[in-house]
């Protein structure tokens, strides 16, 4: 029987490979290639100082051409098993969620694992988010309304920027979109799950990603909620939520718990589970009815969100 979605049903044919150093540095030199937005929506580099002592950060924006009114913004962070990726891979669904929100998106490009552990990648999320306010008059961004998200690792990097960002009290962004987020380190350490249908996110490539980030400490005692969130004991006071992930996936157990643990805190969190739905099926199958909605969903609470002044 084909366990996953039937509009994901090819999906038996991905043979589920692991990612290791070789493939991950291979990965990491396969730019992805830029998507021309069209006329509607323009792009632009914009460089912002980056953490003490560290260099600066890029992020790839894209904003409504004529914008001329402060509105709403969403932070991006890219994918990648905190050891490869770019902020172009995401150009489509960015440049959908700037043309059809009316918004501002900015796309960060943070250091990755292992040339720069943690918490190099937080930090540089950290520092993108007070680049985006530094030019908020520039840019037209109404800084009451900034959301925060990203897809795996970048959807992990979301969540540990909002306690990060909710430690240091100097921006509040209104809300966290995390897309399938690679929250928890100890996952790495079960053996009670079925692998047999995980596809493009395996086990051993789980366990090389966070041991990249996180070196000897990972699924040890002293790990930082700025590195993992899910390490986190009080979610309270937090940015409401939205999390998705599939049946299918590796990170479905620590997503569900994490958006319980949000509610249980007193932080509104909408969880939706895709059934038969394996990790990244939405890029991978992007025309399939099924991806088509679970973007749509993500637009629609996104635009709730940023719907009005907090």
């Amino acid at each position: 029987m084909n366990a996953f979605h039937p509009d994901l049903a090819l999906a038996r044919f991905i043979p589920p490979l692991s990612c290791g150093p070789r493939l991950a540095r291979l990965m990491s030199r396969a730019k992805p290639r830029p998507v021309d937005p069209g006329p509607d929506v323009t792009v632009r580099e914009l460089v912002v100082p980056g953490p003490a002592g560290a260099p600066a950060v890029s992020l790839r924006v894209f904003q409504p051409a004529g914008l001329r009114a402060p509105a709403p913004a969403l932070l991006w962070t890219h994918g990648g098993g905190l050891i490869f990726g770019a902020p172009e891979q995401d150009d489509p669904t960015n440049i959908a969620f700037a043309r059809h929100l009316g918004i501002t998106v900015a796309a960060v490009r943070y250091r990755l694992a292992p040339g720069s552990p943690a918490p190099a990648a937080v930090e540089d999320a950290y520092a993108a988010l007070r680049g985006l306010v530094a030019h908020a008059d520039e840019l037209n961004i109404d800084i009451g309304r900034i959301a925060i998200g990203g897809a795996s690792a970048g959807g992990g990097i979301t969540a540990a920027l909002a306690l990060l960002a909710h430690d240091r009290a100097e921006i509040r962004p209104v809300f966290q979109l995390l897309v399938y987020p690679m929250l928890d380190d100890r996952t790495t350490t079960r053996t009670d799950i079925d692998t047999r249908n995980l596809r493009l996110w395996t086990a051993k490539s789980n366990r090389y990603g966070w041991s990249a980030y996180l070196g000897a400490a990972a699924a040890g005692p002293d790990v930082s909620p700025y590195a993992a969130a899910a390490r986190r004991e009080d979610l309270s006071g937090l940015p409401p939520a939205w999390i998705g992930v599939g049946t299918l996936d590796l990170f479905h157990d620590e997503d569900v718990d994490y958006a319980r643990r949000l509610n249980d805190s007193g932080v509104p969190c909408e969880l939706h589970v895709v059934p038969g739905a394996f990790h990244g099926f939405d890029v991978t199958f992007r025309k399939a009815a099924i991806s088509r909605t679970f973007w749509q969903r993500q637009a629609k609470a996104l635009a709730d969100a940023l719907s009005g002044s907090p």
